[in-house]
């Protein structure tokens, strides 16, 4: 498996697992300020994995 290949699954899951993280601590009733964190590197994580995917969509491109 080459590197690009392998970094559009690694992107998505980090963003998949902030999310559970984040929905965890909400249902759990934990510290709000702790889901506001986790959300805003959700949105900073789904940011760097489309840049990873359009990047990854243009290199093969060419």
């Amino acid at each position: 498996m080459n590197l690009s290949a392998s970094l559009v699954p690694v992107a998505v899951g980090a963003v998949a697992i902030v999310l559970l993280l984040g929905l965890a601590n909400m249902l759990r009733g934990g510290n709000p300020s702790t889901s506001q964190n986790l959300m805003r590197l959700r949105v900073v994580l789904q940011f760097i994995a489309i840049l990873v995917i359009l990047g990854i969509m243009w290199w093969r491109s060419g």
